[in-house]
Order: structure tokens, then sequence, then C-alpha cells
């Protein structure tokens, strides 16, 4: 079902709902569009209403407003909860960044964040590549741009430690493929997007304002500040704890296999429990032993 609603601004934000159940909210990812998550939507819509949406400036979203800043984010989410009735949120990567910071302030009751890329205190998301490839951008060489992001993003990648050229030439050609082109067009979006990020750079104390129940996952073959992060905010969050997905990558969630898609399904099914009087502990879920090669 496809849906047209009205954001704070009066631009229209096309809503795209499937399934049946509680309403969760999907907030995508840098990059993408909601067609990334498709797999993940089908997964879920036996046991959940699930609402995506494409964020501004891609797909059939409304153009940006000029300074970009996450609080647009904010409250083009708003809007959708308040519209559908949902106080359940799923955020990838910056989608996640989107979600953390609205449930400090949003009528959210559970949270799941996978991959967020923040910055705390220094520590997380590494921003060093910003001002290369932004100047790559500016330069109009986006191969080169693509390559100085993936690098620094995905250490973990064989690829990254190969020679710039080497990687720029690989992203020229996975610039010729669908998902390739889609990526280079959005590239000057996700890069104002991880300025966004470095804007909110402080300690991770600056979440603990959020009473939702959150559940901080990450793929145990994305890059290491992943959990790291993961780990500084289930410290001080509430009603946190972690989740580390074997055998994922950082665009695991998209491939939505049974192994992230179930105990995130779990996750959103409990029912929430009341409202913490101080710090609880938190728990975590190790990944166990990975294949070589898996992804």
């Amino acid at each position: 079902m496809t849906e047209r609603i009205t954001a704070p601004d009066g631009a229209t934000i096309v809503l795209h709902s499937t399934g049946t159940g509680p309403g969760v909210v999907l907030v995508h990812g840098g990059g993408v569009t909601i067609d990334e998550y498709r797999r993940l939507a089908a997964r879920l819509a036996d046991r959940f209403t699930v609402h995506r949406y494409n964020r501004r400036g891609r797909a059939d979203a409304p153009a940006r407003r000029e300074p970009y800043t996450v609080e647009q984010e904010i409250d083009d989410l708003g809007a959708v909860l308040a519209h559908t009735g949902a106080r359940r949120a799923v955020g990838h990567s910056y989608g996640a960044f989107v979600v953390l910071r609205a449930a400090l302030r949003l009528p959210l009751d559970q949270v799941v964040s996978y991959d967020a890329p923040l910055c705390l205190s220094g520590r997380g998301l590494p921003t060093a590549f910003l001002d290369p490839a932004e100047e790559a951008v500016r330069a109009g060489n986006i191969p080169r741009a693509m390559a100085l992001v993936g690098a620094a993003v995905n250490p973990q990648d064989a690829a990254s430690r190969l020679p710039l050229g080497v990687q720029t030439a690989i992203c020229r050609l996975f610039l010729r493929t669908p998902i390739g082109r889609r990526m280079g067009e959005l590239l000057p979006t996700t890069l104002l997007e991880s300025r966004q990020i470095q804007a909110h750079d402080g300690p991770a104390e600056d979440y603990a304002g959020i009473g939702a129940e959150v559940l901080l996952a990450c793929g145990a073959k994305a890059a290491p500040w992943y959990p790291e992060v993961n780990d500084l905010l289930a410290a001080v969050l509430p009603r946190a704890r972690t989740l580390t997905v074997p055998r994922c990558g950082h665009n695991g969630i998209a491939a939505a296999p049974p192994r992230l898609v179930d105990p995130i399904a779990a996750f959103l099914a409990a029912p929430t429990g009341p409202e913490p009087t101080g710090p609880e502990p938190t728990g975590s879920q190790p990944a166990g032993p990975e294949p070589a090669g898996s992804r």
C-alpha cells in the first residue's frame, strides 16, 4: 500500500507499507533507497506492518531543504510515526543515527539500530576521509571519492588495503552497475550526512535520555568500530542491549538472513517493560566463529 502524507514543512512523503501487525518504521541508510530493503520488509511482514519511505533527495522523496540538518530527518520520521501510530523503528547506518537522535524527542517504545555510524568523543566513525572525498566530488572524480569513502568506512575489507588507484578503478567499474550508479549519484548526499554525524560528535551520555528499549545491533563482518559504539551506548542507555550478528557485514540487513531477522523480530514483538527508575544492566550476544569468506 502506498500513501502520501504531509511533512511539517508541507512537503509530501510517500509512504510504502506492507504486512499486518504492530507498526514498524524502517529508516534506510545513506547512498541507497528503500528498494534495498525489500527483503527485510518481506521477512518482517508476517509479524509487523512495515512502513518504508525514501528519505529526502532520492527516488520519490521531496528535495531537501538547505542547509541540510538531521533535524529534517527527525521531523519527517515524526510525521510518519504520527500518521501510522507506530512506536517502533529500525534504522540502518545513517538511518540508525537518525533513529537514535529521534528517540531523544519522539514517542518511540522500541528502537533497533544496526551499524550506527556515530562519533562518540572521537571514537567510532572516522572522518578524515571527508575533506579529500569532498574535494574529489568537486573535481568531478566520483570513482576516486567513492574509493576514499569505501577504504575509510570498510577497513576490514581486503580491497581497502589495495593502492588507491586500484580501488578507484574498481569503483569505476562498480559505477556501471545499477546500484553503483545510484550510490554514485547519491555520494554528495552521503557526504553531507557524514558531516552531520561529525557535527554531533560528543560523549555517549548525549544519548542517555533515550527512554525507549533499544537493540544495538551490528554485523560481525562490518567495521570494528560498530561494536565499540554499541558498547559505549549500552553503558549509558537505561534500556539497551547489544547484538552482534554472525557472518553479517554492513549490508547484511538488506540481505536479511534469518540469523539477523529473527532476533530483531523477537525484540520488536516482546512487550515493552515499565520505564526504569535507574540504569539497568545490558546484555550482549556475541558472534560465534565464522567461516572464512562468508558475508
